[in-house]
């Protein structure tokens, strides 16, 4: 069983949109990430060394014919940091449901008005 745990260094925006990419795939080139995450390729290299100084990512240099090629994965605890990060926002958006009312026309609002209580405005379905 994983157990949730909020992780500072995936939670940046770009990194957690790289990290994510990741985790659906396995080697995946340069560019591609480049493209996927939309950004230059000096940003992405750095991002990508943050995660491999971490021990999160596995970066691979090799050549195809003249022409450098990089590619990147997770390691295995990087898809474990990954997993529990998941888990961790799960359980605060989880936690923050049930502490405020839905907004009228959310799903569960409308869940509220099927159990014969008046929907919002006072008007019954």
């Amino acid at each position: 069983m994983i157990t949730p745990r909020f992780d500072e260094l995936i939670h940046a925006p770009t990194r957690l949109s790289l990290v994510a990419f990741l985790a659906a795939t396995g080697w995946a080139d340069f560019a591609v990430l480049r493209d996927s995450v939309g950004l230059s390729d000096s940003a992405l290299s750095k991002q990508l060394t943050t995660l491999e100084d971490a021990g999160y990512a596995e970066i691979r240099k090799a050549f195809v014919g003249k022409r450098p090629r990089t590619s990147a994965r997770l390691t295995a605890d990087g898809r474990t940091a990954f997993d529990r990060h998941v888990l961790a926002l799960q359980e605060i958006v989880a936690g923050a449901a049930g502490r405020w009312p839905s907004p009228a026309g959310h799903p569960s609002s409308r869940s509220a008005a099927s159990d014969g209580e008046p929907a919002p405005g006072g008007v019954s379905p």
